[in-house]
């Protein structure tokens, strides 16, 4: 029986805690909160804890598999769940480790398996790196400082069809023709990938100069908004909130001839990019500077895959879904390559983003990973 048919023995029980930078707000609800999900009566001395940026993953699709083979499961939120334009990595590394140090000392879990699953990848990556070896204390006051030299490391990473990093992303996906942040329609039609004339297919040299200008839009709004965060603390304001267009316009989404793989093409998460793309419901859009400069921009963030992969030396899993329309090939071999621990396995398999086009893509890959745990053990 595949372990999605049936999970009547699977219970979950709702944690929340509080966070040594974020207390209990005063109508109830605590800043680090999910489910901890695991067969019925059972203690497993061995979880995966799940965290995004800031999509909520209490419910993770992987928990009522992971917990069907004795592996606890807890899908976890920080403070900046639903709260994106809010993001300060500092605090939500703090707040994933309130939920490893919960899987320790009160669920009794010896061996952690940081889930790095989409936008997480990254993030859980920045987590065991920032626990190995703390680099964001420098400026911090005395509870960030002290919360972020204690946090407890991981055992093991899985990256499952993962971004190799916030900043990365975002600026892989920004619409290169856009010249205006403050006006959605002024456009540059040489660098308009949904201008005929330029494809697709697109050009080798075309591609050259939209990923370039790509990295040059993600640096102009990275200029403004440390020109604009000194101008507005020299008036005494601390920060303000600004939006973000056209951000569905990788040209991977429409050229399969691009980082060839199994998705649907043209396509993205949010459907055709040609209406996508024009539609405000984007990733980054909208942000306080300071989330800017900490989660999407090239220059500043923390929030970069290399940088925490090649300080990771658990080992490591890296399973790609071949059907994927946001993440692809040449994403996971990059992941892969950045991952400093010698024992690592990269794993292509069938499926979507999230495997919600097959429930038996979804089991397959959920036993490839558990199978790779069991090994560790």
């Amino acid at each position: 029986m595949a372990a999605s048919e049936s999970f009547s023995d699977i219970e979950c029980r709702f944690v929340g805690l509080t966070s040594p930078t974020a207390p209990r707000a005063r109508h109830g609800t605590h800043p680090c909160q999910g489910l901890y999900w695991t067969r019925r009566g059972e203690r497993p001395r061995v979880a995966a804890i799940a965290t995004h940026y800031n999509v909520d993953f209490s419910e993770h699709y992987l928990a009522p598999l992971f917990a069907a083979r004795g592996i606890g499961f807890l899908g976890w939120n920080t403070r900046y769940r639903g709260a994106e334009d809010q993001f300060i990595l500092e605090h939500a590394l703090i707040d994933i480790g309130e939920g490893v140090r919960w899987l320790r000392e009160k669920a009794g879990v010896e061996m952690v398996v940081l889930l790095g699953n989409s936008g997480g990848g990254s993030l859980m990556a920045a987590y065991q790196a920032e626990a190995s070896q703390p680099t964001l204390v420098a400026g911090a006051n005395e509870p960030t400082r002290r919360a972020l030299e204690n946090l407890g490391q991981g055992d093991l990473y899985i990256s499952l069809n993962a971004h190799k990093g916030r900043p990365e992303v975002l600026t892989d996906w920004m619409d290169a023709s856009a010249v205006d942040e403050s006006d959605p329609t002024a456009t540059d039609p040489s660098l308009d990938p949904f201008n005929p004339e330029n494809g697709p297919p697109y050009s080798a040299e075309f591609v050259r100069r939209y990923r370039a200008a790509q990295r040059a839009r993600n640096q102009r709004i990275t200029d403004w908004a440390k020109a604009e965060l000194k101008r507005l603390n020299a008036a005494g304001i601390p920060d303000r909130v600004f939006p973000l267009f056209r951000v569905w316009a990788d040209l991977r989404f429409m050229d399969p001839t691009l980082d060839p793989s199994d998705r649907p093409c043209p396509g993205c998460y949010a459907g055709l990019p040609t209406i996508a793309n024009r539609n405000p419901l984007v990733i980054g859009r909208a942000n306080t500077i300071r989330t800017w400069l900490s989660m999407w921009s090239l220059e500043t963030s923390k929030c970069q895959g290399t940088e925490q992969l090649a300080r990771l030396e658990i080992p490591a899993l890296v399973v790609q879904s071949m059907g994927d329309m946001g993440v692809f090939p040449s994403d996971a071999r990059a992941i892969f390559d950045a991952v400093a621990s010698a024992d690592k396995r990269i794993e292509f398999v069938p499926g979507a983003h999230y495997f919600e086009d097959s429930a038996a893509h979804r089991d397959h890959a959920a036993a490839l990973m558990l199978d790779w745990i069991e090994t560790k053990l």
